[in-house]
């Protein structure tokens, strides 16, 4: 399963969205996500992929898009740790 996949999954499950709801272009205020959403989301992304995503890092994201390169971004980084 994609990076998107996973995230879309995450995202409408949290949110209670149907996933045609999802596209890069959607942010996180267009689902009418809380903060309580939004940790829910970073904790399961976290789990699923043993990343640790940080608070600084994310005000450069805007939408579903570029949450989606961040996350493949440490995803990246954590391979080339191993």
């Amino acid at each position: 399963m994609s990076v998107e996949e996973t995230l879309r999954k995450i995202v409408t499950r949290v949110t209670r969205k149907p996933e045609s709801a999802f596209t890069p272009q959607t942010t996180f205020e267009d689902l009418d996500a809380d903060s309580l959403d939004i940790v829910q989301v970073l904790v399961a992304l976290e789990d699923t992929y043993d990343i640790e995503i940080q608070d600084e890092e994310l005000q450069e994201i805007k939408n579903m898009g570029d949450f989606i390169a961040y996350v493949e971004c440490k995803i990246g980084e954590k391979g080339k740790q191993a």
